[in-house]
């Protein structure tokens, strides 16, 4: 029992750590099923580190000894305050690069970034460990590319409001609405049942 509760969690935090090694990946423009499946092939190849064919905690542990060689900078074996503070200061500067090569204003992105952290965190105990452990489809933890490509096409097919086999720029931001709404709705929910009890 507890190995793949292991698995999973192990699972959940590759996809977060995979999540946040790949920003600004996003594309703004339309999508096709194809683009999607493509996409999804190339996140799973780059997150599959040791070419085995599936994601789990083998990667999950090589992502992060690579996390902390490159952040070891004297490979003495240890993060430092400065080495930590050093790399904080590095992902900033490429945050704000991104940021302006967009054109958004880069503290407006990083209060909008917090309050996302902020939400994800008190959300993830509640949703069993996001998207990569829901697309694990026959529950052994570990995901293979077709588990993670069949999530990342019900996904698009949700989206794609009018079944034309491309999701637009207002899709998305009609889905993004009405994910809020419904939000929005479920907290208001709580808040009528705690001050009922």
């Amino acid at each position: 029992m507890k190995t793949p509760i292991i698995a999973l969690a192990g699972i959940s935090l590759l996809a977060a750590s995979a999540a946040m090694a790949q920003p600004g990946e996003r594309n703004t423009g339309p999508m096709t099923r194809a683009d999607v499946a493509q996409k999804t092939a190339e996140r799973f190849e780059r997150r599959d580190l040791n070419s085995d064919g599936v994601l789990d905690l083998a990667d999950r542990e090589l992502r992060r000894e690579q996390r902390i060689a490159r952040i070891d900078t004297d490979g003495n074996g240890a993060i430092s305050k400065a080495e930590r503070e050093a790399a904080q200061e590095a992902r900033q500067a490429r945050r704000a690069e991104r940021a302006a090569k967009r054109g958004e204003n880069a503290t407006a992105r990083g209060e909008r970034r917090a309050m996302r952290k902020i939400h994800r965190g008190g959300m993830r105990g509640m949703r069993g460990g996001g998207m990569m452990v829901r697309a694990d489809a026959n529950g052994d933890g570990r995901l293979t590319l077709a588990e993670m490509q069949a999530h990342a096409l019900a996904r698009f097919d949700r989206l794609d409001a009018n079944s034309d086999g491309t999701v637009t720029v207002e899709e998305r931001k009609a889905a993004r609405e009405a994910m809020r709404a419904k939000r929005a709705e479920r907290m208001e929910q709580r808040r009528a049942q705690r001050s009922g009890q």
